[in-house]
């Protein structure tokens, strides 16, 4: 019974590769599905006749089920791991896994507000400290594009306000410099003159945003306050802490930026990476058509 293989395998997952249970259950729960079909659809009882098309036939069997990709590509993973172990404990003569390719991830599209979202977003009302702040820092990263990690490290000495820019720390210590617009610059300086004296109290602090107790803001922290404030202003896209990031480099080419310009800005090393907001773009102009073109 090809199952028995199976307890085997899952034996030398936990005594020889230490294993954990959750991991082994997960490769078990593959490869119970794999058994199921070469049992009841292929009528196949031994592993030693099982072929290359029949693992390829098992995997167009989870396309044809909806499974993602990212799904079908770790059952693969599963069943390469089997088939070396059939192999290697020479339960079988071959291996039927060899040269065939995992299928690509899908590139998920990042969560993007509209320009009217962002502007009810940055709308944040009131006086307190508190509330001039989160001003200053959403202001901030729609005219940046900063990371948060970013954000919640800036010092008060990288800004360079006069000149009109910011400078960061990105990704493997890169240094880079990110112009300033005037409605961020003007957030900026209203948060240094009238807010950030208060909230740092006595405390001596070189980093640029504080929580309420002055100390540095944390990632979590500022999740937070922007949910909260989304919830306030019922925002319904999804948001996540990179979502102004995402924004700020999509409007931007949606209004006719070099792509080459974006990638600087954004700190991406490489520019594939920066081109996902083309096809997110792309993506917006299809909805706007569909939305407006009478003969869509």
């Amino acid at each position: 019974m090809l199952n028995h293989a199976i307890d085997d395998f899952s034996h030398y997952l936990q005594v020889e590769r230490g294993l954990s249970a959750n991991t082994i259950n997960s490769y078990r729960r593959d490869l119970e599905r794999y058994v199921q079909y070469l049992e009841r659809v292929l009528h196949k009882t031994d592993w030693g006749i099982v072929s290359r098309s029949d693992l390829i036939g098992f995997l167009h069997l989870l396309k044809d089920e909806h499974k993602s990709q990212a799904t079908i590509a770790r059952s693969l993973s599963s069943l390469r791991l089997l088939h070396q172990f059939l192999l290697r404990e020479q339960f079988v003569e071959h291996d039927p896994s060899i040269h065939i390719e995992t299928p690509k991830k899908e590139k998920k599209l990042p969560s993007v507000l509209s320009s009217k979202d962002v502007e009810n977003l940055l709308s944040v009302s009131g006086r307190t400290p508190l509330a001039i702040r989160n001003k200053a820092m959403l202001e901030l990263l729609y005219a940046t594009g900063l990371r948060v990690s970013e954000l919640i490290t800036l010092k008060v000495s990288d800004l360079h306000l006069t000149m009109g820019f910011v400078r960061c720390l990105g990704k493997g210590s890169k240094e880079r410099i990110v112009p300033l617009g005037d409605v961020a610059k003007s957030a900026i300086e209203d948060y240094l003159d009238h807010s950030r004296g208060i909230i740092l109290k006595k405390n001596k602090e070189v980093i640029l945003f504080l929580n309420q107790h002055g100390r540095p803001l944390s990632r979590q922290g500022f999740w937070k306050i922007l949910k909260s404030i989304a919830k306030e202003k019922q925002i319904e896209t999804n948001i996540t802490p990179h979502t102004l990031r995402h924004s700020f480099a999509t409007h931007l080419l949606e209004n006719g930026a070099d792509l080459r310009a974006v990638q600087e800005m954004l700190g991406h090393a490489d520019i594939s990476t920066t081109q996902i907001y083309t096809h997110v773009s792309k993506s917006r102009l299809k909805d706007v058509y569909k939305a407006f073109h009478p003969r869509a």
